[in-house]
């Protein structure tokens, strides 16, 4: 028993030196709140890419908090008279604010405690950068796609990835509270990376952890993706997931079906092995998404290829028959599209799907129908006098009509439709649906509430509302994202008797900012936080909802459009 005791006591403090021996994570916060914070750092007087690349080299193991402190701020101007401006505003979000990893901890010096506390204490404030410039502007680093980036920029990537968290992400109070134990993790793991690939597997892994459905984009900038999601080869049937497993939609190559016995209503378990649940799991450590209905919409597109477990030609799946509901394993050939008569043959089927979406619609003569993805050919031909006159003829007329519908399942081609000529028509002169929050560039890391009128809604001369009592619906699902929730947010005010129907949103509202990484990668992430204005969140959860539409099989296999018939039932 006593030697047992002896060898944990061993174990535990092998892991505990073994956990001293990186210093990178200490480096990096402490070099993230000189950038952001410092005035010649923050200003640009002292370059922070710079100071990092040229510090980071004489990092080793050996160095504790306090060496890697110094060895940061040895050349740095310590004496700091200019105190921080005074917080003027009223709401300021403080939550992801937290020098703990500082200031509470016994391993940092009195000294530079004292130090850290006044730089912050005398904080640049970015409103000295002017218009046009951005905290967010970032150097490029560019490198040949297939060569692994030098240690020293891959350290530089991920920490600027900790920087966008730390002080530019409102809602990384959401986030998973084990992040900063998963980032020293991927901090070992990126020295360990001896290729490209591995490196942007880190990377990604990181992005996802903030679970933001604007920051989804990032995996498309990766060099390594067909490998890093099995995306080489394609299915020879189209699909959708519903609830766990995936249902089969569409035959695109009925041959390689029929060889397989792959029918239309067959539903696939397994892939390789793994339950689909197992898949969505997997995959939502890759991807950044909001919240899973998100992620299954994004797994469900056929033409994002994303949701296979090995990048096989050939895939073995467990089915599930439509024709006698038996579950048996087949090895399904998959589509290598560098075949250019099947790639001519994805290609024409994508179309075909992509026009058949953009052509569905409500034709009724009691109702006015707005597809958000499609209205700047309201305008595109009129003449810039004369749009006023024909937006007006157009809202007119739909207020004439028992219900108007506004199908927001898509991102919007005309940002003037709702936020200008549907606001100007109909909504009462003030339309305060949402707060903003926007970056507090007095003290970055908070956000503070914009009160300014110009940031909810137009300035509009002897504006005249037009009441509407008819029906009013809201269509959406997960394509209803950003500027699109933003809108829904904006109609769900100005008709106070709505009905806000379909699926959850995406729930990534607020503008989308965009900081460059070195290697040619570009990080795309919330900006702002939008809330309702009784503060409830829609990051994530998306906005509100009054009728939740779940699809069963029989209405995907036929093609239905729930909303469209719930709209219909209703009048």
């Amino acid at each position: 028993m006593k030697k047992i005791s002896i060898i944990i006591i061993f174990l535990l403090f092998q892991n505990s030196v073994f956990a001293q021996k990186n210093p990178y994570y200490d480096f990096i916060k402490t070099w993230n709140f000189i950038k952001y914070y410092h005035p010649d750092v923050a200003s640009g007087k002292v370059d922070a890419d710079s100071l990092f690349l040229n510090t980071v080299k004489n990092i080793s193991s050996k160095d504790d908090f306090n060496s890697v402190i110094g060895k940061l701020s040895q050349h740095l101007n310590k004496n700091l008279a200019t105190t921080a401006p005074k917080e003027t505003s009223k709401d300021v979000l403080t939550k992801n604010q937290n020098f703990a990893w500082f200031q509470k901890n016994g391993k940092v010096s009195s000294e530079n405690k004292t130090l850290l506390n006044t730089i912050y204490k005398n904080r640049y404030n970015f409103e000295l950068l002017g218009k046009g410039k951005s905290v967010s502007d970032e150097k490029e680093y560019s490198f040949p796609k297939t060569e692994n980036l030098p240690l020293e920029y891959r350290f530089l990537a991920l920490a600027k990835i900790q920087g966008v968290v730390d002080y530019l992400f409102p809602h990384k109070y959401l986030m998973n509270k084990d992040f900063d134990a998963f980032f020293k993790t991927m901090l070992d793991e990126n020295q360990k990376a001896t290729n490209r690939k591995d490196f942007e597997l880190i990377m990604t892994k990181l992005v996802a952890k903030m679970e933001d459905s604007h920051a989804l984009s990032f995996y498309r900038q990766l060099n390594y993706k067909k490998d890093i999601f099995n995306a080489s080869y394609f299915a020879p049937f189209d699909f959708e997931i519903v609830d766990n497993y995936l249902l089969i939609t569409k035959l695109i190559f009925p041959e390689v079906c029929a060889k397989a016995e792959i029918n239309i209503g067959d539903k696939i378990i397994s892939i390789g092995g793994k339950s689909i649940s197992q898949m969505l799991n997997e995959k939502g450590k890759l991807l950044s998404v909001s919240n899973k209905e998100k992620l299954k919409h994004t797994l469900s597109k056929y033409e994002n290829n994303l949701i296979w477990t090995d990048n096989l030609p050939t895939k073995n799946l467990n089915i599930k028959s439509v024709r006698d509901n038996k579950s048996y394993t087949k090895s399904v050939d998959f589509i290598d599209i560098t075949n250019k008569e099947k790639y001519v043959v994805l290609e024409n089927y994508l179309k075909d799907k992509i026009l058949k979406a953009q052509r569905k619609k409500i034709s009724h003569k009691d109702i006015s129908y707005f597809k958000i993805d499609d209205t700047y050919d309201f305008i595109n031909t009129t003449d810039d006098d004369k749009i006023d006159s024909k937006m007006d003829s157009i809202l007119t007329d739909a207020s004439k009509k028992k219900a108007i519908v506004f199908d927001m399942r898509g991102y919007p081609d005309w940002g003037g439709f709702v936020n200008h000529f549907v606001y100007k028509y109909f909504s009462p002169v003030e339309n305060y649906f949402y707060k903003y929050y926007a970056p507090n560039l007095k003290n970055i890391g908070t956000f503070y509430y914009l009160e300014d009128p110009k940031h909810y809604f137009p300035e509009i001369k002897d504006k005249q509302t037009h009441s509407y009592s008819g029906k009013v619906f809201i269509m959406v699902n997960p394509e209803t994202r950003s500027a699109s929730e933003w809108y829904s947010m904006s109609l769900q005010k100005i008709f106070p008797q709505s009905l806000t129907i379909g699926q959850q949103t995406s729930g990534a509202d607020g503008d989308l900012v965009k900081v460059k990484l070195p290697g040619n990668y570009l990080l795309e992430f919330t900006g702002n936080g939008i809330f309702y204005p009784d503060n409830s969140q829609t990051q994530q959860i998306g906005i509100r909802m009054n009728e939740l539409i779940k699809y069963s099989d029989k209405d995907i296999l036929e093609e239905r459009d729930l909303e469209f018939e719930r709209v219909l039932k209703e009048l």
